[in-house]
């Protein structure tokens, strides 16, 4: 008897599963890199200063409330020795609703959205001693008791970080933001509760805004 073709219905799965293979293996980076993203659940003071990426991320929220705000001018360096001017902005203690962060990277099967969301529900996201390389922020802000041009080296916050000395700052007692959209370099914080996080990777764009 002759053996038997295999017809192209055998033959997907395979196909399928050599290119779902190479899928999860360009993702393993980028998992790493959500840990680091998301995992900020230490308690403390602010962590030590990182190399950052060579990659932004986006960030959104219905609304951010914050105490204890400062802000003042730096350079993020990435691994490979590239620098990026941000604006660094340190918020005591922060809630952010309907919380959203977004990376876009480029893998061997296309472009692949990495996202992270949290704080959706009635219990907003929070941090403590959050720290921001920010370099694009838009929204609808209001402050209490804003100085501006305060002199970096004196701002005041709960975790100490301060610019150099005669650089550019600014600082507020509060600080709110209805619909905030940001592009940034890092965040750091000493604690980060994210309720009812959900992390996914969407093949295609789906970025936060």
């Amino acid at each position: 008897m002759a053996e038997e073709e295999e017809t192209p219905a055998e033959a997907a799965p395979a196909s399928g599963g050599t290119r779902w293979k190479r899928f999860g293996l360009a993702l393993i980076p980028a998992l790493g890199a959500a840990g680091i993203l998301v995992a900020m659940t230490a308690q403390g003071s602010i962590a030590a200063s990182f190399a950052v990426s060579g990659q932004s991320f986006k960030v959104s929220a219905d609304q951010l409330r914050g105490t204890g705000f400062t802000q003042y001018g730096d350079i993020a360096t990435s691994g490979d020795g590239s620098e990026h001017p941000v604006g660094v902005s340190v918020i005591d203690e922060v809630e952010l609703e309907n919380l959203c962060q977004s990376v876009l990277m480029d893998t061997p099967v296309g472009k692949v959205t990495l996202l992270v969301k949290a704080g959706q529900g009635d219990e907003p996201a929070s941090a403590e001693n959050m720290v921001i390389d920010v370099e694009q922020l838009s929204g609808d802000a209001h402050f209490t008791n804003f100085e501006i041009g305060r002199d970096a080296s004196t701002l005041e916050n709960a975790s100490g970080q301060t610019g150099e000395v005669g650089g550019f700052g600014q600082q507020a007692d509060t600080i709110t933001i209805d619909g905030l959209r940001q592009t940034a370099w890092s965040v750091n914080a000493g604690t980060f509760s994210l309720t009812g996080l959900r992390l996914s990777v969407e093949p295609g764009d789906h970025e936060c805004y």
